[in-house]
């Protein structure tokens, strides 16, 4: 039996181009039957204003199953932005030429923004032949294709279909290379994180919340919960159509239509995204390839941009990491600051525009969405340099690098980078089999380089806590807290150390591998005259101030050693008066209270039977409670 990835049809979103009444929604209708204008003012104006949706099941040329989805824009100058929503997650474009008027000003700037999101595939459609005789036909069809020379669509593979929706000559031939054009298309990189950038929300009668975008990658299923972002809000999926049809499943690059559970419409916009819960994350700061359109001015240092990508747009501010103005035509890095929040990852592609006058002037590809502050833009600029031009492979390898000895857990590497966790895998362990990458238990990666430098961090961290002092060792949980790793690469990087036989561990505490971890003589006739001051005070155990001045030793040596005497439990530290009693006196006490085993005492009596004060019997009952000799009831304790 055939599963039903193997059986699901392919299905591609084309998207619509052109000039303003060249017949994009007229031939969409067409072909679908589909009318894409819904809005009131659009059949009242006879113009497309927002977006419009329509697909059409048909077969591909070995007779499969072929969605093809459409989204028709706005071919108006002043609807732009609501063209460049739609743009962003087509596979292909259908750009519509009337045959009456040519090409015009905003067929050249929906090309232009085609190309600068990454469309490659596509095909050329002539309207409006019938009102047009052969010659001007011919004539027409040779200007376009002197227009295309310098664009994707001049290739073999992209022809020029010459159609008359009213007539409906011409049509079967672009069913055809429709048909056609959907084996030529890319397939989705299925190593990306699902997301819908939603362009549409709104209520449908009977099923509340319902959302539609085009799914970029991935998979969502219903019951599932996902998250939408920016906002942070927790929403399940009830139902899912995809291209028209209710189905369980919606896969990348298919229109799709969510119905949510656990949000309002009202409080979903044009431009947030539907994501798996913990993947990636809205951010409002990026480092940008950006290419410049030929005939538009310089982009300077600190100028105001709007910045588009998929469904999301924001005014933006630029930041040159070379000062001098980017010319026209050329292409450049530079930061972005956005004035909200986006779901962006890299290699996803944006168009710019200037607002006043208002025109397209450039676009590019996203390389990092989550940049580390603070960097130099020297510093910065070299690393993007090497980014943009090396392989995927290499370029988590870079993001890993840059973090030094902090190195990055898989699922921050997976944000970061827009990828699944199990495709990082894949990509990375060659570079652990080689020696370049280590990967601790808690999946935390980081270079080589990354692990020596962590490794001399330990090594220099132990030095410094027993310079100056006669200790040869240091507290584990001290060493950790000087040098600042994580917990799990602190751990990761004793082991290492100590199968190298540079270190030792020893339950807490941490020494030198050459130390035997035994106190001078010195140390050992000083510890010995501190044990028996606390010895001999039993239960009435002295503050250290007063050994130490007993004993004239340095308050601070005296820390020192009396941290020897706590390793060795020769004293125990209890009470947040920092109270030191002696290991014999507790034992003492411990057979003393035994033998109320099965009765109960109280504060008052526990001082009458040890002679203590409070500040004294608070602290050693509380002992006596963690090492199990008594249980606390209400404001007694029983005898176990």
């Amino acid at each position: 039996m055939l599963s039903h990835e193997t059986t699901r049809p392919q299905s591609i979103v084309i998207g619509t181009a052109g000039h303003i009444d060249h017949g994009k929604t007229t031939l969409v209708r067409t072909l679908t039957g589909v009318d894409t204008d819904r809005l009131p003012d659009e059949k009242r104006r006879g113009i497309t204003i927002d977006l419009g949706f329509a697909s059409l099941e048909t077969k591909t040329h070995s007779g499969l199953p072929l969605r093809l989805s459409f989204v028709d824009v706005p071919g108006h100058h002043h609807f732009i932005r609501n063209m460049l929503a739609g743009a962003g997650g087509i596979d292909a474009v259908m750009l519509v030429i009337s045959a009456e008027e040519g090409v015009k000003p905003q067929t050249e700037e929906h090309l232009a923004i085609c190309e600068m999101l990454g469309v490659r595939a596509g095909l050329t459609v002539v309207t409006k032949i019938d009102r047009i005789s052969a010659d001007h036909l011919q004539r027409v069809c040779d200007s376009i294709r002197g227009f295309l020379s310098s664009t994707f669509l001049n290739t073999d593979g992209a022809p020029v279909v010459p159609v008359s929706a009213h007539s409906g000559r011409g049509l079967d031939q672009l069913r055809s290379e429709l048909a056609s054009l959907a084996t030529s298309v890319p397939a989705r990189n299925s190593d990306a994180l699902p997301r819908l950038p939603i362009d549409r929300a709104f209520v449908m009668k009977g099923f509340g919340t319902v959302v539609t975008g085009t799914l970029l990658a991935g998979s969502f299923e219903c019951g599932q919960t996902l998250t939408i972002e920016p906002g942070s809000r927790a929403v399940r999926v009830r139902g899912i159509q995809v291209h028209g049809h209710t189905d369980r499943v919606a896969y990348g690059g298919s229109r799709v239509a969510l119905n949510l559970v656990g949000i309002e419409a009202s409080e979903i916009h044009r431009g947030q995204t539907v994501l798996d819960t913990g993947t990636l994350a809205a951010t409002d700061l990026i480092d940008v390839e950006v290419t410049m359109l030929r005939s538009t001015p310089k982009l300077k240092h600190g100028c105001r941009v709007h910045f588009y990508a998929f469904s999301s747009e924001a005014l933006s501010t630029v930041s040159l990491y070379q000062h001098e103005p980017v010319p026209p035509g050329s292409a450049r890095l530079l930061r972005l600051r956005l004035e909200k929040s986006i779901v962006l990852a890299p290699g996803d592609r944006f168009v710019l525009r200037q607002p006043s006058p208002a025109m397209t002037i450039g676009g590019g590809r996203i390389l990092d969405a989550q940049p580390i502050p603070g960097l130099r833009k020297s510093e910065c600029m070299k690393w993007l340099e090497q980014l943009r031009s090396a392989p995927i492979a290499g370029q988590l390898f870079l993001r890993i690098s840059r973090r030094g000895l902090r190195g990055l857990h898989l699922s921050g590497l997976s944000a970061e980078c827009g990828l699944t966790a199990e495709a990082i895998a894949t990509l990375t362990n060659p570079l652990i089999v080689a020696g370049k990458l280590v990967q601790t238990q808690d999946d935390l990666l980081l270079t080589i380089e990354g692990l020596e430098s962590a490794e001399c961090c330990v090594m220099s961290g132990l030095a410094h806590r027993m310079k100056g002092t006669a200790s040869s060792s240091v507290r584990r949980s001290e060493l950790r807290s000087h040098t600042r790793l994580n917990p799990a690469l602190f751990d990761f990087v004793l082991e290492r150390l100590e199968r190298e036989r540079k270190l030792r561990v020893q339950q807490d505490w941490v020494l030198p591998f050459d130390s035997d971890g035994r106190p001078s003589e010195k140390d050992r006739n000083l510890l010995s005259s501190i044990a028996e001051s606390f010895e001999a005070a039993g239960l009435s155990t002295p503050s250290a101030a007063e050994v130490a001045n007993r004993l004239a030793i340095d308050s601070s040596e005296l820390r020192r050693l009396m941290i020897l005497l706590l390793r060795d439990k020769t004293l125990v530290k209890m009470g947040t008066e920092e109270l030191y009693f002696h290991q014999i006196a507790l034992t003492k006490l411990r057979s003393q209270v035994a033998e109320f085993r099965g009765q109960t005492i109280d504060v008052a009596r526990f001082k009458q039977l040890t002679g203590l004060s409070r500040k004294y019997a608070i602290p050693l009952l509380e002992y006596l409670d963690r090492e199990r000799v008594t249980r606390k009831v209400g404001e007694c304790r029983l005898v176990l």
